[in-house]
C-alpha cells in the first residue's frame, strides 16, 4: 500500500477510516465503521454515529471522498490554503494548532520533523 501522508503527519495507510474505505468485504466494513464509531466517541470524545463514518481517500486527494472529520480540519484548511505538501514545510511549523494536536499524536510530530529534516 502506498504509504500517503496527511498534512498533519498522520499516515493514512494506518487510518481505521482509511482502512475501512478500501475493505471490500461489506459485512466487514460495516463492523470497522462501528469500531472506528466506539474509538471517535471514547478516546476523543466526538459525536459521530456508525453511518456519519463514510469513505476517506485522505485527506490530500484533490475532489476524492473524504471523511467528514478530515473535510472540517482546521489543521488540513490551513495547509491547504497555504497550498503546502505538508505542514512540515510551514514557516510556522509547529503552530499551537499542531502542538495541540501532537498531544494526543506524537507519531505524527515525528513524521513531520523527518520530513523538514529531508
Amino acid at each position: 500500500m502506498i504509504e500517503i501522508i496527511a498534512y498533519c503527519g498522520l499516515a493514512c495507510h494506518t487510518c481505521p477510516i482509511y482502512l475501512a474505505t478500501r475493505q471490500e468485504n461489506k459485512a466487514e466494513q460495516t463492523r470497522m465503521r462501528i469500531e472506528i464509531f466506539q474509538l471517535l466517541k471514547g478516546q476523543y470524545g466526538m459525536n459521530y454515529e456508525p453511518e456519519d463514518i463514510t469513505d476517506c481517500d485522505g485527506c490530500r486527494t484533490g475532489g476524492g471522498r473524504l471523511f467528514s472529520g478530515c473535510r472540517n480540519c482546521l489543521i488540513r484548511k490551513c495547509a491547504s490554503e497555504k497550498g503546502l505538501e505538508s505542514c512540515a514545510y510551514c514557516t510556522k511549523y509547529a503552530c499551537e494548532r499542531l502542538e495541540t494536536f501532537f498531544g494526543s499524536e506524537p507519531t505524527a510530530k515525528a513524521r513531520l520533523d523527518e520530513i523538514r529534516e529531508t
